[in-house]
């Protein structure tokens, strides 16, 4: 194979996109802050790929190998980083994206009746967004609130004791703020 065609393993991710964007001013600032807190670039990553995440949105092929290429770390490690933590969205996201807890004190609260109305509601199941684009539905093992099961996040927003009624006050008052 001729080296014109060969590709190295850090510049393969996701997808075959091997461009990377280039990282915002403030990305870059609010990154080099995190490196002051840290031992050695390769402990950042993580800290980077929550940075792109809050002011893009989600973490894209291209924004991951910005920061591979910012961080000097193989691109490879940071997928590795990314994949393994599910609140880094490597695909778009909702406005509003809701983490709703399916552990066993939920299921014995009832959450599969809520996750039928949520599903019914808003027409997404677990992983899918909204038409509106203003929600994304996402499961997680626990939200450590099991004694207000069934109990699930919008955003920064715990809400507990979940019923129909209540998903339904908490949609409408999510829904295109």
């Amino acid at each position: 194979m001729s080296s014109a065609n060969t590709v190295k393993h850090s510049d393969v991710i996701a997808s075959t996109t091997t461009r990377a964007r280039k990282l915002t001013a403030e990305e870059i600032k609010e990154i080099e802050h995190e490196m002051t807190l840290y031992p050695d670039k390769q402990a950042v990553g993580l800290e980077a790929l929550k940075i792109v995440q809050k002011h893009q949105g989600w973490v894209s092929d291209e924004s991951l190998l910005g920061i591979a290429r910012y961080l000097d770390i193989p691109a490879a490690d940071l997928e590795s980083v990314a994949t393994f933590f599910n609140l880094v969205y490597r695909h778009p996201v909702g406005k509003n994206v809701i983490l709703f807890c399916n552990s066993v004190s939920c299921w014995i609260m009832g959450c599969e009746g809520i996750k039928d109305h949520i599903k019914d509601k808003l027409g997404i199941d677990f992983g899918e967004t909204s038409v509106s684009g203003d929600f994304t539905l996402i499961p997680v093992p626990c939200l450590g609130d099991c004694d207000r099961a069934p109990v699930m996040m919008v955003g920064e927003d715990l809400h507990r004791n979940l019923t129909p009624e209540i998903i339904d006050k908490i949609v409408l008052d999510y829904q295109s703020n």
